[in-house]
């Protein structure tokens, strides 16, 4: 069994006209909200064995913030898909992961696409507010074998608001 564990990047900041959507950092709910899900992993004991980011400031920044506050001491692995990817973008890229040692994935990205990705690995409609983390266990042994045929188990979804 596997161990995904979806993230949507916290609420970013609209502050700077000149930005990009890109470019965008995240505001001051984004910069509370995030650390304390970065806490909330590691009170749980769900330390990734890997970070997977889109390459974003405001997702790259809560990959960064939820590291540290949850203890990651490895590389975050940012992916250039991850931007505005469709579920598939990040299917494949956790299918080209290496099986060893990589129980625990986490996704840092965006919606729809992790939204949708959500919905599709565990057939329930499910909303993934900023900052939100979905804890997925998977029906399979190596993540090559992950499709969207598989049917995940939503163990839990944690929302800053809740905490």
């Amino acid at each position: 069994m596997k161990i995904l564990l979806l993230m949507r990047h916290a609420k970013s900041s609209f502050e700077d006209n000149q930005a990009s959507d890109f470019e965008r950092g995240l505001n001051k709910r984004g910069e509370k909200d995030a650390p304390r899900m970065g806490k909330l992993l590691k009170e749980k004991d769900l330390v990734p064995d890997l970070i997977l980011s889109s390459k974003a400031v405001r997702t790259s920044k809560t990959a960064e913030i939820v590291a540290e506050k949850a203890g990651y001491k490895k590389e975050i692995n940012y992916v250039e898909g991850f931007y505005l990817g469709e579920p598939e973008v990040y299917l494949e890229a956790l299918r080209n992961l290496d099986d060893k040692g990589l129980d625990t994935v986490m996704v840092v990205g965006h919606n729809p696409g992790l939204e949708t990705l959500l919905q599709v690995l565990t057939d329930h409609v499910e909303s993934l507010p900023t900052a939100a983390i979905a804890y997925l266990e998977l029906p399979i042994r190596s993540w090559k074998a992950l499709s969207n045929d598989i049917v995940a188990n939503l163990k839990k979804l944690w929302r800053p608001r809740d905490l």
